[in-house]
């Protein structure tokens, strides 16, 4: 007679952030709509406690950097796939939101036109199809997340049904974004060329220039970060985050359970890619400026040396590298402006070689010791 195996209790369902967690969001929250507007809105300046406008910016801007480190933390860190395409994603987000910004100039052009002062330049007659409804806030909106979601998840659909992985994926990535850079830096594409779209005026009819309207742009950006972590840590926790995990450490056992990867692999995929495309769309009206650049190969590899650097599979980590990273840039490009390269190569490597877990991990040994 067989021994009759005990029945063991159904697992309790884990939670999405610790108590110490949920204190550490609500800190940040406080400090993004509270502290920051009141130091840079309410503080006079000249006072040590101000937060100048360029500190409003550059905050605002990195936030947007690590939204993307965030999202390419959940498709490397957690499901095993480097991307060095994301920047194109990003790229598109912030092209929706810059075609919309630039139909709100009006006839506040160099030319006094209806059309963008670039499409006037090259003799244009009429709005590009493409352009049709880009007048329209929603409509907007609308495409900064289907064009990167749509883009990611026909590519996805291919590449992951072909069972393109490691680092021939990672290549096929990276030629994408170099080919949609090289596409858009053309003219008759109706995307601005070389130059891309700047001198933006108004979002919505209000002035964008105005300390006001960066501050809301900066909570915003600010509430979307947080949101996200959150988002990425409630998916992680869920059965659908385990898959991932189990599917980054042994695919093949995976689909020998059951499940298919594809289709994991390809939801998790377009999720990351909607999410860069967001902080593109809410980087533009903050830096004032979109051109094919920020769709070239280094931009995408940045992004990897972000979470690389902050620790990838952490969630936290990614964020922390984007703020560390770009911090050291802005920093260095003032400072050593010829050094900078220098500096982000030895940091990977140093990284790379001693701190594979990154600074996150870092930090964690560090109180590991402490406590023993």
């Amino acid at each position: 007679m067989s021994a009759v195996m005990p029945v063991s209790a159904a697992p309790s369902p884990t939670r999405v952030l610790s108590l110490k967690s949920w204190f550490g969001v609500l800190a940040a929250l406080l400090a993004v709509v509270v502290l920051a507007p009141v130091l840079n809105l309410v503080v006079p300046e000249g006072n040590v406690f101000h937060m100048s406008d360029f500190a409003v910016a550059l905050v605002g801007k990195i936030m947007c950097y690590a939204i993307c480190a965030l999202a390419m933390d959940l498709i490397w860190g957690y499901t095993g796939i480097l991307s060095l395409g994301h920047g194109l994603f990003f790229a598109l987000g912030g092209y929706a939101m810059g075609m919309y910004l630039m139909r709100q100039i009006g006839r506040d052009g160099q030319y006094q036109s209806d059309m963008p002062d670039f499409m006037v330049f090259l003799n244009w007659k009429e709005f590009p199809w493409h352009w049709a409804l880009s007048d329209s806030f929603v409509f907007q909106m609308a495409m900064v997340v289907l064009a990167p979601g749509v883009l990611a998840f026909v590519f996805g659909f291919f590449a992951f049904r072909s069972r393109i992985k490691g680092v021939y994926f990672s290549i096929i990535t990276q030629a994408m974004t170099f080919a949609a850079m090289l596409l858009f830096f053309r003219n008759e594409t109706g995307f601005g060329g070389n130059n891309g779209f700047t001198d933006f005026k108004r979002i919505l009819g209000i002035t964008i220039a105005t300390p006001s309207t960066r501050m809301v742009l900066f909570v915003i950006t600010g509430l979307v970060l947080i949101g996200f972590f959150v988002f990425a840590r409630w998916l992680v926790a869920s059965k659908f985050g385990r898959v991932l995990q189990a599917i980054r450490d042994a695919e093949s056992r995976v689909m020998f359970t059951g499940y298919d990867p594809i289709r994991y692999k390809l939801t998790i995929w377009v999720i990351s890619a909607v999410m860069c495309g967001i902080a593109g769309a809410l980087y533009v009206p903050q830096v004032g400026i979109i051109n094919p650049g920020e769709m070239s190969p280094a931009a995408s590899i940045e992004m990897a040396i972000w979470a690389a650097v902050g620790g990838r599979g952490t969630l936290i980590g990614p964020i922390v590298g984007a703020f560390f990273v770009n911090g050291a840039k802005s920093w260095f490009t003032q400072a050593f402006p010829e050094f900078w390269l220098y500096f982000l190569g030895a940091l990977f490597i140093a990284v790379t070689l001693f701190l594979p877990q990154g600074i996150i991990g870092l930090v964690r040994r560090v109180k590991k010791e402490e406590r023993t």
